[in-house]
């Protein structure tokens, strides 16, 4: 992980679940499975709000 620090990963959870985060580098993203979010990474932070989060299949 380049852009994104895989320990600080480890730490965070999806604030909608509870369940664990996936990095997906190419769209600079943590991905909630199982909320069905997508979480933005901006400037290397992730924006852990569910109100800026995408919805996902």
């Amino acid at each position: 992980m380049s852009d994104f620090d895989s320990k600080m990963l480890e730490m965070l959870i999806c604030p909608q679940s509870g369940g664990p985060l996936k990095y997906d580098a190419k769209s600079q993203e943590l991905i909630s499975k199982s909320a069905h979010l997508a979480y933005p990474i901006r400037d290397g932070i992730p924006i852990m709000l569910v109100g800026e989060a995408r919805e996902i299949d």
